[in-house]
């Protein structure tokens, strides 16, 4: 299978969060589209004898889009791919984009799948955040998309500074009110050069507690599971048959190609990133020319990633495959490094393969980098 994910780089304002690639000008959006519906054409090729099964608009905000805006981007995926008979068409919207006449049009779309940046149902978590909407539109939101999409994910942020563990529980206690089938959930992280770093290193705001984050992902977890959500990567909870088939690809490792400024894309061997500067995009698109880099990536770059991906999944990390696709030197030098993290509970090991365990799930990255191969080709 493969996917194609496409970068809308448009904002209303600027999360204090955020650092991804976006702009809060709209004046070039028409420009933009142009663009983007230019590089779909001019990369067709690359998935020639592939099927496209997901096709994911992310940002940025995709929902600052017109619908005709993003069914003239559909129609152009469909112009230029084979696309299967029932593709996953996911948007990512915020809650003050989604009116009721805004979710009937694209209710009526090829559109199939919403993923909602709540980020939480507390003003003054959103006021923090900078987010563009109020705890009442996140709840409107919702309320109205659940009449017209079946498939719906939101978003959840912990670890906010100030915010207790019973905040965090109404949080999610709100989410499963409206008995949606996915929940993204996320730690607040610090990220250089944002807002909110700015914030806590002016003293403004108190950094992020990871040990109260570590307290809300574990709540996060108990609660969602105990009402028939499935934890089938870190960061992603689902009903059983709502796994996200965008994201699971992903940490499958599976092909896909990367539309838009800063977009990535992966062909199983080389990973690509287009530049994260939209000016720039749109004068090399119009000429025609790709506005990429290329990496690459070794025999070690492969190992490193398959580890990275499956051990924050339900699917683990297989020693077969590692043996297979990498040699036994990988698959040796994995069952010894994880030697340690089986002993403290935080691995455990099952049909030849390695998964985090519920105690583990926290701490996978810091596993993970020391299962890393760092020092043979």
């Amino acid at each position: 299978m493969s996917g194609i994910y496409i970068h809308i780089p448009f904002c209303k304002q600027a999360c204090h969060y955020c650092d991804f690639h976006f702009s809060t000008s709209m004046g070039k959006k028409e420009t933009m589209i142009a663009a983007l519906i230019k590089e779909l054409e001019l990369r067709r090729d690359e998935a020639a004898d592939k099927e496209i099964e997901t096709i994911y608009f992310g940002g940025g905000t995709p929902s600052v889009l017109r619908i005709d805006e993003l069914n003239g981007l559909i129609e152009a995926v469909y112009a230029n791919y084979r696309v299967a008979s029932n593709p996953e068409i996911t948007l990512e919207a915020n809650p003050d984009d989604l009116s009721r006449s805004k979710l009937i049009a694209l209710s009526e779309s090829k559109l199939n799948r919403l993923s909602i940046g709540i980020q939480s149902f507390d003003d003054k978590d959103l006021k923090l955040m900078n987010r563009a909407h109020s705890a009442v539109e996140a709840e409107r939101s919702l309320a109205l998309a659940t009449r017209y999409f079946e498939n719906i994910s939101i978003d959840l942020i912990y670890g906010i500074p100030g915010m207790s563990v019973e905040q965090w529980e109404a949080n999610i206690a709100k989410a499963l009110s409206f008995d949606i089938p996915h929940i993204s959930s996320y730690a607040l992280t610090v990220e250089p050069k944002t807002a909110l770093a700015n914030f806590i290193k002016k003293g403004l705001i108190n950094n992020v507690d990871d040990e109260q984050s570590q307290v809300h992902f574990y709540k996060l977890c108990d609660t969602l599971e105990e009402n028939g959500f499935e934890n089938y990567e870190i960061s992603n909870f689902a009903r059983p048959g709502f796994y996200s088939k965008n994201n699971t690809a992903y940490w499958q490792q599976k092909r896909y190609i990367g539309i838009g400024p800063s977009a990535h894309s992966f062909d199983g061997i080389r990973r690509s990133w287009n530049v994260s500067n939209n000016p720039k995009y749109i004068i090399a698109i119009e000429k025609e020319v790709l506005p990429m880099e290329t990496e690459v990536l070794s025999i070690r770059d492969r190992y490193n990633e398959y580890v990275m991906t499956g051990l924050r999944t339900v699917w683990g990390v297989s020693f077969s495959k590692v043996e297979a696709d990498f040699g036994g030197k990988y698959k040796d030098y994995l069952q010894k490094q994880a030697e340690r993290y089986l002993k403290e509970g935080l691995l455990h090991g099952q049909d030849n393969k390695l998964f985090t365990t519920k105690k583990g799930r926290f701490l996978a990255d810091g596993i993970v980098s020391d299962l890393f191969m760092v020092n043979l080709g």
